[in-house]
């Protein structure tokens, strides 16, 4: 067996364009007939590329690697036909992460975990040109400061579950002890958090609430676009809810409800019915797409854009159960500045025009 004989189940992130929501990956395997009994450390080790020996055993003690349903320590032998389950965050463009004095906005914090505010513009994790300035930073700094003992080695990159789009504004919850990261590992994964957004669309989207699904996958020649497959036959399986907020004639403000949580899910599903994010330049939402040809409405729009320079989408909700005290958790953040100033013009507007 090779690495290629993994199969990956579950891939929600993508470092290079810091979008994802999911961070944790699932491979499955089924052990040969033939296969020598050897510990599943050793093995995983030499079929999974850059997965050392160390970081695996680190997994399994996070009960991350389960063998037929149950985890198992690092000493296990493995058997033929055993079924092994990994949930990885692995990615080949993984880099340490340095401690930066950068401010961070903390809604809440306990001994388990911390939930924090990302402003719009802010990368969550560094890769891919952005080494620097990121939100894990930040964090990494703040939790050197509370403990100097820890070094980059300790800092807890494990403990980021998800993150959301540079450009997208919103709450973000991480991980700070390990039955913290698996507990919220698993609810991620079972899709049971509790996550809302708001977003400024273009149109007047016809239905008061409604769903959709469609697979999400990249796109076939432009790699760095997602694309929605509604046939199923490229992509993962993606479920958005949505409902009608308040109308603007032209604009509509939704409320979304993510079910699965795809790479750019809400941005790729809305411009998929026909209603791209407002001023979203990867899919279309940066043009007028709604609207008059009168050179003040025209003047209107780009003024609107530069209020909110990026696409309109903030997370404002997010749910999920204590992973240590199973107490339901349950956090709100108003709209950020610039997307409030946008929806309170759109809003004058269309009292100006008489709706």
């Amino acid at each position: 067996m090779s690495e290629q004989d993994l199969i990956p189940e579950f891939h929600e992130a993508d470092e290079s364009t810091d979008s994802g929501e999911v961070l944790y990956e699932r491979f499955q395997l089924t052990v040969d007939r033939g296969q020598e009994p050897i510990r599943i450390d050793k093995f995983l080790s030499q079929r999974i590329e850059k997965a050392t020996r160390n970081k695996l055993q680190q997994a399994m003690h996070l009960e991350l690697v389960t063998v037929n349903g149950q985890p198992v320590k690092p000493n296990y032998k493995i058997k033929p036909n055993d079924q092994i389950l990994i949930y990885s965050d692995l990615h080949p463009d993984e880099t340490d992460v340095q401690p930066e004095n950068i401010p961070l906005d903390i809604r809440y914090e306990d001994k388990h975990l911390m939930v924090l505010y990302k402003a719009p513009g802010t990368v969550v994790h560094p890769g891919s040109g952005n080494y620097h300035g990121t939100l894990l930073n930040g964090v990494a700094f703040y939790l050197q400061k509370i403990n100097p003992a820890l070094n980059e080695e300790l800092l807890p990159r494990f403990g980021l579950v998800h993150r959301i789009d540079k450009n997208t504004s919103g709450l973000l919850v991480l991980a700070k002890t390990d039955i913290a990261m698996r507990g919220l590992a698993k609810q991620f994964f079972d899709h049971t958090v509790r996550r809302r957004y708001q977003a400024l669309v273009w149109g007047d989207v016809e239905a008061d609430s409604g769903t959709i699904i469609a697979h999400v996958g990249r796109h076939q020649r432009f790699r760095k676009l997602f694309e929605a497959y509604p046939e199923g036959d490229h992509g993962k399986e993606a479920i958005t809810h949505y409902r009608v907020l308040e109308r603007f004639r032209y604009v509509t403000l939704v409320e979304c409800i993510l079910e699965t949580g795809r790479t750019h899910q809400i941005r790729v599903h809305m411009k998929h019915i026909g209603h791209p994010l407002f001023n979203d330049d990867f899919y279309g939402g940066e043009r007028i797409a709604k609207g008059t040809i009168f050179p003040r409405y025209k003047q209107f729009v780009e003024n609107c854009f530069a209020l909110c320079p990026r696409q309109a989408l903030h997370a404002n909700t997010l749910g999920f159960r204590h992973p240590a005290t199973q107490e339901e958790m349950n956090f709100d953040t108003e709209l950020p500045t610039d997307m409030q100033t946008v929806v309170e013009k759109w809003r004058q507007y269309t009292q100006s025009i008489g709706q």
